[in-house]
């Protein structure tokens, strides 16, 4: 886990980082132990008003793609110096239209051990068609318990922040005058 500090000027080397034609605006810059997701805003694509809903989705799914390649090379050069400067990798998102693309993102391995009562809740949701395999069924728990519990995720993530920064006082630490570069 990173501190607010460390997320903060990771965001503004990012932000300083890309080209300014790149995005309209740099929504979020995410950070775990393995990735850094970088998503930004880029312009809707010009329908008609009177357009169907079906229209407005396809233009905006023609813009995400088109952003897609024409950025290619900018975002691949940008990678490489966050990857070189942070240690993880990077991956791309966009948002358009109201809908949010993430591009190829790591889709890192968790080893967790289970008992009976807790596969027999993976394989119910492989059953019911909701899964393909129990690492989707546990992708898909996390995903719901997330989306209920957001409020309680950030309180945790600030009592965590807090817990990092009374450590950091103690008496067997570095100066804190770290460099920013390890998130």
């Amino acid at each position: 886990m990173i501190t607010t500090d460390q997320q903060e000027k990771l965001r503004g080397w990012f932000a300083g980082r890309l080209p300014d034609d790149l995005f309209e605006e740099l929504v979020e810059v995410t950070v775990d132990r393995e990735e850094i997701t970088v998503v930004g805003r880029v312009a809707e694509p010009r329908t008609a008003p009177d357009a169907p809903a079906a229209e407005r989705e396809a233009a905006v799914q023609g813009r995400i793609q088109e952003f897609r390649e024409r950025t290619r090379d900018a975002r691949v050069a940008v990678a490489r110096d966050a990857e070189h400067r942070y240690g993880r990798k990077v991956s791309w998102g966009v948002e358009c239209g109201g809908e949010r693309a993430l591009f190829t993102h790591v889709a890192a391995p968790v080893m967790t051990r289970l008992r009976q009562p807790e596969r027999q809740v993976l394989d119910t949701l492989i059953a019911g068609g909701v899964a393909r395999s129990r690492s989707d069924a546990l992708a898909w728990c996390v995903r719901l318990v997330q989306r209920h519990t957001d409020d309680w995720l950030a309180e945790l993530r600030d009592s965590l922040e807090h817990v990092q920064r009374v450590r950091a006082q103690g008496p067997d630490t570095a100066p804190q005058d770290t460099p920013p570069d390890a998130p």
